[in-house]
């Protein structure tokens, strides 16, 4: 897993976790995926701290994250920048998207949202627009919420094939500040990967659905032509539910604690884990 020397790199991807709990498996996994991109199709690998909610993440995790991910091998290219330290660039975004009346200020509550939707997509409820024209002051809330139109977005995913997905009807008008003054997963990330140039996008299948949003964020943004994107397959237990932080027997800290090896770590995250080819693109 350690890096050549030198390259010249065609692509930039990333590998980002969010600071809320140890490693496991399936981190593991998006890391395997992540650097098979590095090496077969020369992407440079960036290491973001996802940091956004300030309420969840902890530097103790950050710490663990990154000496655990050394201890596996797997060592990424340049600065390792983080949200957190982004807010600026964050609220700068927020103003532009309000000033075109691309974003507006949400009261409603997910019990509201619940109680007044009704609208199920994929067991995902559809915001049904409440606030958009309801005229809310921007200093009643620090929530916003991103203007939504009808409209599919079709995309080739680099596992799975093309996709198409219609943001209009899976989620509705999103959020992307929360009450908390949080800025969210899917505003951020689209925030990033534009301003940092990352043109590679490998992450579990268990945000597919979010991609057509982004793109349609980044859209919104300037960015005329998105990432790549590649979705593998997630990890799961025997009975098929998702790896947790808190899964003792999948964690890298309790293995590590056990006396496995990086590579029986590494070999037991690839079982099952198949790459798509990056040398076509």
């Amino acid at each position: 897993m350690a890096p050549t020397e030198r390259f010249t790199a065609r692509f930039t991807t990333r590998f980002a976790p969010a600071p809320t709990g140890y490693l496991h498996l399936g981190h593991v996994a998006n890391a395997i995926a992540v650097w098979d991109a590095r090496d077969t199709a020369a992407a440079r690998v960036l290491l973001r701290i996802e940091d956004h909610d300030r309420t969840r993440c902890r530097p103790e995790y950050e710490a663990a994250i990154r000496e655990d991910l050394a201890w596996l091998g797997f060592r990424p290219d340049g600065e390792v920048p983080r949200q957190s330290d982004r807010r600026a660039r964050y609220e700068a975004v927020l103003g532009q998207l309000e000033a075109r009346g691309l974003a507006y200020p949400c009261l409603c509550s997910r019990k509201d949202i619940a109680a007044e939707s009704g609208d199920v997509f994929n067991e995902e409820t559809r915001y049904p627009g409440t606030c958009r024209h309801r005229g809310v002051a921007g200093d009643a809330t620090p929530a916003r919420r991103f203007v939504i139109e009808p409209g599919t977005e079709r995309f080739d995913d680099l596992w799975l094939g093309v996709q198409e997905q219609d943001p209009s009807r899976q989620c509705g008008d999103f959020l992307i500040r929360d009450r908390n003054g949080n800025f969210t997963y899917q505003f951020c990330v689209v925030v990033d990967d534009m301003d940092q140039g990352v043109d590679l996008v490998v992450r579990g299948a268990d945000v597919l659905a979010s991609t057509g949003r982004q793109i349609r964020l980044s859209r919104a943004l300037g960015r005329e032509t998105p990432p790549r994107f590649a979705h593998h397959a997630l990890i799961v237990k025997p009975g098929g539910a998702k790896l947790s932080k808190s899964d003792g027997d999948t964690g890298v800290r309790e293995l590590r604690a056990a006396g496995a090896a990086p590579d029986d770590v590494l070999a037991r995250a690839r079982a099952g884990l198949h790459s798509p080819d990056f040398t076509t693109l």
